[in-house]
């Protein structure tokens, strides 16, 4: 049985001491201690305030490209980011995130009685107002983005997160 085992198992008598007990549990407890203070930091970064910030001025659309009630697609602050722009029946223009915040599926614009900002995937709803829910899964406002009117263009100058 012997030469069996050593067959199987060809370590030496000193090698087999390499690492002591004690040294492996010194480092897994270092190791535990590293993915601990890992998810702490982690942790804590994902609840500081986020609300606002600015990104290089972008230029959406001319004040003459929608009429009141209408909607426009377009992508901020990166080309891969949809956003909406929205001119409410009362003239205002106002601009959202597309990405629901439930599961990132593309809200529409429903233009007419329900004015609101809609997605199919799970019949969740937002405010065009303040981008706030209105019924569904989505558990946080959509973010929107700071307008600013230079003449007659329309540029999107920064994100800013709700609740």
């Amino acid at each position: 049985m012997d030469e069996k085992l050593r067959d199987d198992f060809p370590v030496s008598w000193e090698d087999d001491h390499f690492v002591t007990r004690r040294e492996f549990f010194k480092f897994m407890t270092l190791a535990s201690g590293g993915m601990a203070l890992g998810t702490a930091a982690m942790a804590a970064y994902t609840k500081l305030p986020k609300n606002e910030r600015a990104f290089e001025p972008t230029r959406v659309a001319s004040i003459a490209d929608l009429s009141p009630g209408e909607a426009m697609p377009f992508n901020y602050p990166r080309p891969r980011d949809l956003c909406l722009l929205v001119r409410r029946k009362d003239g205002e223009y106002v601009a959202y995130s597309r990405r629901c915040t439930h599961l990132s599926c593309p809200v529409v614009y429903e233009a007419g009685a329900k004015e609101r900002l809609f997605c199919p995937c799970h019949n969740g709803a937002f405010s065009v107002e303040d981008g706030g829910v209105l019924q569904g899964p989505p558990p946080h406002p959509l973010p929107r983005i700071v307008l600013d009117i230079r003449g007659e263009e329309i540029y999107a100058v920064g994100v800013r997160h709700e609740g």
